[in-house]
């Protein structure tokens, strides 16, 4: 079931690939050799022995987290909601020096959260986005679930709060740098 919804994604989003039409620099670099890199990277092989049983979204999302990590060099990280522990993993491989935790109460500022659109969300997003500074990025799965999240997604996007973001379908990426023109990327991944 997987492999034909990605394939109906991908076939609606494939004039989104690899950056085509993105005037920004940065924002071709992040679509181009973070989101849609796919060289195969130091740790993927000992995280696939460590965990053998991952389906493949998640595996894929994983992948996702490992690789922004690995370009953001958090050194917090709030993994709200965890739809699969091995995300947490993902992420630590990609930056050691991370320091992971589910609690966003207890944080003075967040670099990298991840968080399942799922129970009380909204109430919970707009407090981490209290804690976010210009250099944080927010990874929300599942923006496009049902109506509520699709409209939930729109409203992150329209904040004022927020700087560029990056529409994957299985998960929105929501950048803060308000100096920036505001722009949301639809890219296929």
């Amino acid at each position: 079931m997987y492999s034909i919804s990605r394939l109906l994604v991908w076939l609606f989003r494939t004039r989104h690939c690899r950056g085509f039409g993105v005037q920004s620099p940065s924002d071709y670099s992040f679509i181009r050799y973070v989101v849609n890199e796919h060289y195969q990277y130091y740790a993927y092989s000992d995280l696939e022995r460590e965990m053998p049983s991952l389906d493949k979204r998640t595996r894929k999302l994983g992948c996702l987290y490992f690789r922004i990590a690995n370009f953001l060099q958090p050194s917090v990280v709030v993994d709200y909601v965890p739809s699969a522990p091995a995300y947490s993993r993902y992420i630590k491989a990609g930056c050691r020096k991370a320091m992971i935790s589910d609690d966003i109460h207890n944080a003075d500022h967040i670099d990298l959260l991840r968080i399942t659109l799922s129970g009380d969300y909204a109430k919970t997003v707009d407090k981490a986005m209290d804690k976010a500074t210009g250099s944080s990025v927010f990874v929300l799965e599942g923006i496009k679930r049902d109506r509520g999240t699709k409209a939930f997604w729109r409203k992150v996007r329209k904040d004022g709060r927020t700087g560029v973001t990056f529409d994957l379908y299985y998960a929105g990426v929501v950048f803060f740098d308000t100096s920036r023109y505001k722009q949301n990327y639809i890219v296929n991944f």
